[in-house]
């Protein structure tokens, strides 16, 4: 049966009964059958149909960037909070079960009272000491399910909360890699302008000749001097990008600035898998993403409130049983003093005015369909986001071809200038032209590896990969 039938059947069968309970967790079963097939985009991008593994960084092959996202698992500050909610989530189910159990409490007090002896009879005392000392147990018979559904919702938020952390490590994951990522591209792109202005003063110093022995003009000289210094001007602002990747590197594995290691910062080739990429297909996203399990879990634990709410419409009972001594010294408390006991049920039910009980129902309900309806955005988005990511990628690899073919051509044409330019078959004018036209055209592409690079870890962090039930288990 598809997962969102499952839920609506659930949630509607505990709408309807009386005194049913919760119902029991359901695990993450098929998406409906319109998304069980293969995604729209695979024919734009280079991938297959094979399941994407959890630990898709280590398709980079590279040890430092699987040591930096196995620091960021371990003391990024977001991965940390989610524990923490995990952490009393579980807390709240112990609690719930709890209620399962007998309950007991002791009391003891203590005292000095004095009576005017126009109250008391002739001849009693009018002040004295008295203690009393008891002890009470009592245990609730869920006839009605009340505390079976508190402990179905509280199940519930456990296991949205087991999702919710899920997410965090994938974006963590995602984050950190594209950190990496970034410092890289940087330290790439950092090369491509440097050795464009290498390039360029090589090109100043052959018209600055030309100049000196009355072959070029001083316009000619001026407009390569001023591409040059255009070109000098784009590495410092490189230069802060990698600066910014590489503080963000630290921030997300738990570290400040000035202890992330040095050799986080010395890859200087672009981070990217040249093999195809493995996506699965719609099925297998939807069982995979965390968000999308988070909001399923969301839906049961709300379903499971509105039996939680219904129960208070009929009575609760309760066995109890009391024991309790009174004495005017301590010694008489436990040396047979005068012992009260009492054993019966208590039943405690709101009536006739139910209205209230009715009101915190509605509310569940609306919670739960509330719940249902961000469990269908979450399905939605998590398919929008992936064939999204499935299209730029694909894209951004045909613009890198067209990209890779215009700079080969452009090197090819300046090569042929700058031979000319020597021989003085051409002016220096056309000199800047072709100048001017590879610089922009190795920029360009270096500026689209980079691109290539961030759409491939785009693709990765929408089909949820980042965490597994293994590493998730291994958590403190």
């Amino acid at each position: 049966m598809p997962l969102r039938t499952t839920l609506l059947t659930t949630l509607s069968a505990l709408a309807l009964s009386g005194c049913a309970a919760g119902p029991d967790r359901v695990a993450s079963a098929p998406p409906p059958a319109a998304t069980a097939g293969p995604f729209l985009s695979t024919a734009a991008a280079p991938v297959t149909t094979s399941a994407p593994q959890a630990d898709w960084w280590r398709l980079y092959q590279d040890p430092v960037l699987d040591s930096l996202v196995a620091d960021a698992l371990a003391a990024n500050t977001d991965v940390r909070q989610a524990a923490a909610r995990i952490d009393r989530a579980r807390a709240a189910l112990r609690g719930a079960r709890a209620d399962r159990l007998p309950q007991t409490s002791l009391s003891a007090s203590g005292g000095y009272a004095h009576v005017p002896a126009s109250q008391l009879p002739a001849g009693a005392n009018q002040s004295g000491a008295g203690f009393s000392i008891g002890a009470d147990i009592s245990y609730e018979v869920d006839l009605f399910g009340r505390v079976r559904s508190g402990i179905a919702a509280a199940r519930g938020d456990v296991a949205a909360a087991q999702a919710d952390a899920d997410a965090v490590r994938v974006m963590v994951v995602a984050d950190t890699t594209q950190a990496y990522a970034d410092a890289a591209s940087a330290a790439a792109r950092l090369k491509v302008a440097q050795s464009i202005v290498q390039l360029l003063d090589e090109t100043l110093r052959l018209t600055a000749r030309r100049h000196t022995a009355g072959l070029s003009d001083g316009l000619a000289l001026a407009r390569i001097e001023a591409l040059r210094e255009q070109r000098a001007a784009t590495i410092p602002a490189i230069e802060a990008q990698r600066s910014a990747a590489l503080f963000a590197l630290a921030t997300l594995t738990g570290r400040a600035p000035s202890q992330l290691p040095a050799i986080a910062g010395e890859r200087s080739v672009m981070l990217e898998i040249t093999a195809p990429l493995p996506v699965g297909d719609g099925a297998q996203l939807l069982a995979r993403r965390p968000d999308v399990r988070a909001a399923e879990q969301r839906v049961l634990a709300d379903t499971a409130r509105i039996g939680l709410a219904r129960a208070d419409l009929y009575p609760r009972i309760t066995l109890g049983g009391s024991a309790s001594s009174t004495a005017s010294n301590l010694a008489d408390l436990f040396s047979g003093g005068p012992l009260s006991l009492l054993l019966g049920p208590l039943v405690n039910w709101a009536f006739p005015n139910r209205e209230p009980v009715r009101a915190r129902i509605d509310a569940a309900k609306a919670d739960a369909a509330g719940s249902l309806a961000a469990f269908d955005g979450a399905v939605l988005t998590a398919l929008q986001e992936t064939e999204t990511a499935l299209s730029a990628y694909g894209r951004s690899l045909e613009q890198r071809r067209a990209l890779t073919s215009a700079a080969d051509a452009a090197q090819r044409a300046a090569r042929i200038i700058r031979a000319q330019n020597r021989e003085g078959v051409v002016d220096s004018l056309e000199t800047l032209d072709s100048e001017r036209t590879l610089a922009e055209a190795r920029a360009a592409l270096a500026d689209q590896d980079a691109l290539v690079s961030s759409r491939q870890i785009a693709l990765f962090r929408a089909l949820g990969g980042g965490w597994s039930d293994t590493a998730r288990a291994a958590q403190p």
